[in-house]
């Protein structure tokens, strides 16, 4: 069993292109998916922002509420990874398309 309490994720049917479109408009979060796109999978911990570990973990669950990443638990680590692809059959283009309009 992890360390943290279980965690869910929205069945990619059932996610809303506003509810991406809004957990993507903060620039926080735009820059979190782009560190995951760039270097794959990564325990919350290692991304390099300057902010309280209480509002990182609320940016996580932001995303995830969206669908835009999934968490998991590795061993002592909350891992983070991207939905990329459930995301881009759903809706494509839209993600390159807000990231790339930054």
């Amino acid at each position: 069993m992890g360390r943290w309490a279980p965690v869910s994720h929205p069945e990619i049917n059932s996610v809303e292109v506003d509810d991406v479109l809004k957990a993507l408009a903060d620039p926080t979060r735009r820059r979190i998916v782009r560190l995951l796109i760039a270097e794959g999978d990564r325990p919350c911990g290692t991304f390099g922002l300057s902010i309280a570990a209480s509002t990182l973990s609320h940016h996580f669950r932001t995303l995830r509420k969206a669908g835009i990443l999934r968490q998991y638990d590795d061993g002592r680590q909350r891992m983070n990874t991207l939905r990329l692809d459930e995301l881009e059959t759903r809706f494509p283009g839209l993600v390159r398309a807000v990231l790339d309009a930054d």
